[in-house]
């Protein structure tokens, strides 16, 4: 049996407090909300923080606030269920609900929280294992060795992007609000990431991310997609988020696609997006935009499924999303995905 490393408990009840702690310990410490991700990596011996600090009693992080104008300003630590559960969480902003509710298992999705999907530890095969077989590799660059198994000869760590909400937020065009001792600051979801396995986040040491804030949602649909082997528990191993603007006449004047679990950070797919705006969603711009999706997408064999049929179910998914968007019914091909996949 795999136990827990010895570690000291802090409890905060403010931000005020938790920034303190967090000054104070430095790298020492590590924030815990639901705890579904940090602590089976403490007893992998992947993260091994001498403090754990508990996000849990903290109220402010748990509002929920959507305004009569759809902006939405939502607490780090709402758990994943509370998300998909709530009837707020629909049309504009169906995508979070969808990647909230595709996360894991019921019993996971009471404890896991928005923030800590949103900083999730990015994973690899190499990787997310226990100790004794990380050891007999010679470790990995990741965490207590210096080669990426990924790739060999790169300097940098290839471990993949898991978040699901994240893709989702960034579809929606969040911003993320961080905060330190020192002081706040906001910044573009999509900005807060790094095309980089070890680091991959760009939130300090001392940051704690309190809030995700979302501006108006009317007039706009969204959705997301989830490749996985399992139809619950897995992790994505491909993801796409997609949301839309459309005027009267069916012209698309706002768009956002985003491409999750293809790199070590959520892939915005500018040139794919570019692609729709002036444009109804017909067969041509969507097929354009699915090709144009498909070409940023470069996975690697480092978590489940062959990476070149991964690459290509990133078009399908793509061509699935804004069909969904335009208003085809996709049930059918949404449900095949849900299935167990033996490729």
């Amino acid at each position: 049996m795999m136990r827990l490393p010895l570690f000291e408990f802090r409890a905060p009840r403010t931000i005020a407090e938790a920034a303190r702690i967090l000054d104070g310990e430095g790298a020492r410490v590590m924030a815990l909300a639901g705890g579904t991700d940090l602590l089976p990596n403490m007893k992998r011996r992947q993260q091994v923080p001498r403090t754990l600090m508990s996000l849990r009693g903290i109220a402010e992080l748990r509002g929920v606030r959507i305004d009569a104008a759809g902006s939405a300003r939502l607490g780090a630590c709402i758990t994943l269920a509370d998300i998909a559960a709530d009837a707020r969480f629909r049309n504009g902003l169906s995508a979070l609900a969808q990647a909230a509710s595709l996360v894991a298992t019921p019993h996971i999705r009471n404890m896991a929280t928005l923030g800590g999907n949103l900083c999730l530890d990015t994973r690899c095969n190499y990787y997310d294992q226990n100790y004794e077989w990380r050891k007999a590799i010679d470790f990995c660059l990741k965490k207590d060795g210096d080669t990426c198994w990924v790739a060999p000869g790169s300097p940098k760590c290839m471990a993949v992007s898991s978040t699901d909400t994240a893709p989702a937020l960034i579809a929606l065009g969040a911003r993320a609000r961080l905060v330190s001792r020192a002081g706040e600051r906001e910044v573009l979801l999509a900005d807060l990431y790094n095309n980089d396995g070890l680091d991959y986040i760009k939130r300090k040491p001392d940051e704690i991310l309190t809030e995700v804030l979302l501006d108006s949602s009317h007039g706009w649909k969204s959705t997301y997609w989830k490749l996985r082997r399992r139809g619950s528990f897995d992790f994505p191993v491909l993801s796409v988020a997609a949301a839309t603007r459309v005027s009267d006449s069916g012209i698309v004047e706002e768009a956002r696609i985003v491409i999750g679990s293809a790199a070590s950070r959520p892939l915005v797919a500018a040139e794919a997006t570019k692609c729709l705006l002036g444009r109804p969603l017909n067969s041509n711009s969507i097929a354009e935009s699915a090709t144009l999706a498909a070409r940023i997408a470069k996975p690697l064999d480092n978590t489940d499924f062959d990476m070149s049929w991964r690459k290509k179910v990133t078009g399908e998914f793509v061509t699935y999303a804004l069909r969904e968007l335009r208003g085809d019914d996709v049930s059918s091909e949404r449900e095949s995905f849900t299935r167990t996949r033996s490729l």
